[in-house]
């Protein structure tokens, strides 16, 4: 049902973005992620080469207010992963309730071209998911399971 389930995010756009970059956006109906789109300042606006082995922060010209209890999850497009070797550097990136700066997308080439981060680009996907504050506490003991401390490969291969 259209509607069900839309968490309201506030967007305030940059003095010095360029007001023609859209809003995050879903390019499908059924998409989970929100397209950000890299906007540079005014100087820059012909965009950013990331070499080879090379990470930048890349501007999105936007600051959000989310409501408490959320959370943006900022994740790579498998497009740019896929054709150039481009994601993030700290994939996925969080953006939590209370913060108001500057939204920035920590992009890396791993790919063995340069690769040129276009003004306007579709550079990440934002997903908002719900937060859990929890309590830790600490114990003598913990309840055993059958999997018990077993690790890094021990359900089988792969």
């Amino acid at each position: 049902m259209k509607g069900q389930g839309q968490v309201r995010i506030e967007v305030l756009k940059e003095d010095w973005a360029d007001g023609d970059i859209a809003l995050p956006d879903y390019a499908t109906a059924g998409a989970a992620g929100a397209d950000l789109r890299a906007n540079f300042a005014p100087a820059e606006r012909g965009g950013l080469v990331l070499e080879p082995g090379a990470r930048g922060l890349v501007p999105t010209g936007l600051r959000l207010a989310l409501p408490k209890g959320v959370e943006l999850q900022i994740r790579p497009r498998s497009g740019l992963a896929l054709k150039h070797g481009v994601t993030l550097a700290n994939a996925p990136g969080t953006i939590d309730a209370d913060y108001r700066g500057p939204l920035g997308v920590i992009l890396v080439n791993l790919g063995a071209e340069p690769f040129r981060v276009e003004h306007g680009a579709r550079i990440a996907q934002a997903v908002v998911a719900p937060v859990l504050q929890v309590r830790f506490e600490q114990v003598e003991t913990l309840d055993s399971t059958a999997r018990g401390a077993g690790g890094f490969g021990s359900t089988g291969i792969g």
